[in-house]
């Protein structure tokens, strides 16, 4: 099949990139010149897990093509997906310019029949929307689809490749056919096409989103409360993780959650139960609690230092808002690091691939570390914001040896905390017993 996706972010490049391997002819379309002639040549614009492997493969085969032109793209393409951003507007909502303004331009060039798909992550009502403002000047038959994404990154290929189900929302037998032909390779082991109304597709991801960054929020709220009552969050997490009804994913504590997903699609949400004259009280609670969880160790740490932190070198390790990712957008360490400059705190910092857009927003204000054990030399602390892989099993006695202090502020909870103990650390993290 032919196939164009607009917008070459996360969701878009993987899009392209996992649909061309699958033997489709794909264009990807974006209005950066310098980006495009980037990605020609070979130069993937993100870092994600076994993208570059795909994403070279089929630029060789030819199937994986870039242009910044438009017109080229819906020339092309039979499905043309819509992966633009929706950033969070100023009053919470999904700002929808940029797909409107892309959807005006395809009334305008389209000549023969598109489904168009809208693949970004949008508030309900927006397909129709997308078809209103397409109509206004399209000559020719046209079916909208909602395809919400459901791609975490750092999983992202994976994620596409084999998903656990795929949502297409629409009213059109036509347009519904071709995306069940479309996807058929990625569910050959039975896992659902779930077809349904536009409607309820796009309010699926929201749902979905909001729903995982509730639980996500709860499990801070006992965390907190098992420092309070002396409990152990870690025994807490497995008691309720092996209920079938619960299950063990996203029950880990934490700085909050970040990202270009759950922040920003649950204060959507939110707004649009608002403009819906319907008040969503758990939202408005996992939103203000995930605010205050960002910086819950900044007051651990001015207690250790005795509301002192003027002067004091803090490394931190772990930078984006997850491992296995560059994405910076919401991230808990930007909050905390925020707090401890204003606070007179240098900072020595290190995260396999998310400096170089830390720099972008931080310059200088930061040290920027070649390694992780580079990053605590003569630190007074250890901050982790990120639960990077290698970070889980450090030298100890080489942090020993380097750090000034022996003291861990640990965000994600990665050591068990009789390791620490017997290693003769300060341990503090969230939900357990402080080692002192």
């Amino acid at each position: 099949m032919k196939i164009t996706v607009i917008g070459t972010g996360y969701v878009g490049l993987v899009t392209g990139t996992c649909l061309a391997e699958t033997g489709n002819e794909v264009i990807c379309v974006d209005i950066d010149q310098e980006k495009v002639e980037k990605m020609r040549s070979g130069v993937i614009p993100i870092y994600e897990p076994h993208l570059d492997i795909l994403f070279d493969r089929n630029i060789k085969a030819n199937r994986l093509q870039f242009t910044t032109s438009l017109e080229e793209g819906l020339q092309h393409g039979e499905i043309i997906f819509l992966a633009l951003p929706t950033p969070e507007d100023e009053d919470g909502s999904a700002d929808l310019s940029y797909v409107l303004n892309v959807s005006e331009e395809i009334g305008k060039k389209i000549k023969s029949y598109k489904v168009i798909v809208d693949k970004s992550t949008v508030p309900v009502g927006t397909a129709e929307k997308v078809y209103s403002v397409i109509a206004k000047n399209a000559s020719c038959e046209f079916d909208v689809v909602s395809n919400p994404e459901f791609l975490r990154e750092g999983f992202a290929v994976d994620d596409f490749m084999k998903p656990e189900r795929i949502v297409v929302g629409s009213s059109s037998d036509r347009a519904t056919v071709l995306m069940q032909k479309l996807y058929s390779p990625f569910v050959r082991s039975g896992n659902p096409i779930l077809i349904m109304d536009e409607k309820s597709a796009e309010l699926t991801k929201y749902a979905a989103n909001s729903f995982l960054a509730t639980k996500i929020t709860f499990m801070n709220e006992i965390a907190n409360y098992c420092e309070k009552v002396g409990a152990d969050v870690d025994k807490v997490r497995v008691g309720m993780g092996t209920d079938s009804r619960i299950g063990k994913r996203f029950l880990f504590p934490g700085i909050g959650y970040g990202g270009s997903c759950f922040p920003k699609d649950v204060k959507a949400l939110q707004k649009a139960g608002k403009d819906s004259n319907y008040d969503f009280k758990i939202l408005n609670a996992v939103i203000d609690v995930n605010v205050r969880q960002k910086t819950i160790l900044l007051p651990k740490m001015e207690g250790y230092f005795k509301d002192d932190l003027k002067g004091k070198t803090i490394a931190v390790w772990g930078l984006a808002f997850k491992p296995e990712t560059d994405d910076i957008r919401e991230a808990p360490a930007i909050d905390m690091m925020n707090g401890l400059l204003k606070r007179g705190a240098t900072l020595q910092v290190f995260d396999p691939e998310a400096m170089p857009n830390i720099k972008k927003q931080f310059g200088d204000t930061l040290q920027y570390s070649e390694s992780m054990y580079d990053a605590v030399k003569g630190a007074d602390a250890l901050l982790i914001c990120t639960e990077w892989s290698i970070f889980r099993t450090p030298d100890y006695a080489k942090l020993r040896e380097l750090m000034n202090d022996t003291v861990i502020f640990d965000g994600r909870n990665l050591y068990n905390v009789d390791d620490l103990k017997t290693e003769k650390f300060t341990y503090i993290s969230i939900g357990r017993k402080e080692i002192q």
